[in-house]
């Protein structure tokens, strides 16, 4: 039997569910494994599972799972949601995206290891395996949650506006509100929707806005509209946990380390300005990477630390802490700036040495690196060398 399996998160990459439940499938028969997502792809290298886990593709779970429908018998979703429940609602979810969900057998596998841990069919045909699954992993099948769409429209009697209204289940207060991979407010309450007119977002029911987290969603002055119905959306930090495999992390960062070309030469420059859940397509053969903003800083340079890419990060302090244990490679510098300032010397890095694109090539990197201290030096208040 052909089985795809659909892992995402970097949760059940880092507890190590993902090793376990791709040696039981194994023993089903041929066994096959994708990311759905982008944030597991660090997970995964830092496991140095980047040969078990395909990662080179960047496609939503549900995509994942109709690729898999074309050349596999059996189709199994792993997921750790932050509860068992939210683990359903979310399989409910992508389920709701296929195009023919029942072409092919598909089980959620959800929180495999932890207290509550559940099998759950998505699908009429997967009871036909449900029952072997259910033996080898000595979990209990359960009764898949009805979809409850989280979106609704609806016209502003006032406005005469499009209203867009996208609910978050899986909540908890306090923990910061992500679209497309920006933090635009917080959390007050288990109840939080996200209010857009016209593709801009008016209001966060249940929740507080944060104004310059708008103003990147929007794309500052271009003022961008967001199709919220289509939109990453999710509620606390983008990873969670930590890898449980130092061993694998060391010799990963040690090959890359070896093999990078960071000093002085040529080399290709990207600018990454939020969107940072994408620094592995954005920084494609690049020798440096400049971060615009705190949490972009944090994850991209992660993310970077681990393909051996030095960064230059512009900040000022206005960080939203959406994931833990961060790590920047050797070479790197940091700039901490005055605060409000990091975007406007991002811009300016933009326009006045990218020539107004997202990345070039430079004959001699340390140069580049000196002419943005220069361009940011009236608004240093420190900088942190890596």
């Amino acid at each position: 039997m052909k089985i795809g399996l659909v892992i995402h998160g970097p949760e059940v990459i880092d507890s190590k569910e993902a090793e376990i439940v791709l040696q039981k499938l194994s023993c089903l028969g041929e066994v096959k494994a994708e990311l759905g997502g982008a944030m597991g792809k660090t997970a995964v290298l830092d496991a140095g599972l980047e040969h078990v886990i395909d990662i080179s593709r960047h496609l939503k779970p549900s995509a994942c799972i109709e690729s898999f429908f074309e050349s596999s018998d059996l189709v199994c979703l792993l997921n750790r949601g932050k509860t068992v429940e939210t683990g359903k609602v979310f399989g409910a979810m992508v389920t709701s995206h296929l195009k023919e969900p029942e072409k092919k057998s598909l089980i959620q596998i959800e929180s495999p290891d932890c207290a509550g841990g559940k099998l759950i069919p998505l699908n009429k045909k997967a009871v036909s395996h449900l029952e072997k699954i259910s033996e080898i992993f000595g979990l209990p099948a359960e009764t898949p949650l009805p979809f409850q769409d989280s979106v609704c429209l609806e016209t502003c009697p006032q406005t005469g506006k499009t209203r867009t209204i996208r609910e978050i289940s899986g909540v908890f207060p306090g923990e910061n509100i992500l679209v497309n991979g920006i933090v635009i407010g917080k959390a007050l309450s288990s109840g939080v929707r996200i209010v857009t007119e016209n593709g801009f977002v008016t209001a966060i029911e249940g929740g507080e806005i944060k104004e310059h987290g708008l103003e990147k969603l929007h794309n500052y002055e271009k003022m961008d509209p967001v199709d919220l119905a289509g939109a990453w959306v999710k509620s606390g930090e983008i990873r969670r946990s930590s890898s449980f495999h130092p061993a694998a992390r060391k010799e990963n960062a040690s090959a890359r380390k070896a093999s990078s070309h960071s000093g002085p030469g040529t080399g290709k420059v990207v600018l990454i300005d939020h969107a940072a859940e994408n620094s592995y397509e954005l920084a494609s053969g690049a020798e440096l990477a400049v971060t615009v903003g705190d949490d972009t800083t944090a994850i991209a340079g992660d993310i970077l630390c681990r393909l051996g890419i030095p960064i230059i990060g512009i900040t000022d302090g206005d960080c939203d802490n959406v994931t833990c244990e961060t790590k920047i490679f050797p070479g790197s510098v940091v700039l901490r700036l005055i605060r409000g300032s990091d975007d406007i010397v991002g811009k300016r890095v933009k326009q006045e040495l990218l020539r107004g694109q997202n990345s070039a090539v430079f004959e001699n990197l340390f140069a580049f690196k000196e002419d943005v201290l220069k361009l940011a030096e009236l608004s240093i208040e420190d900088v942190f060398e890596y």
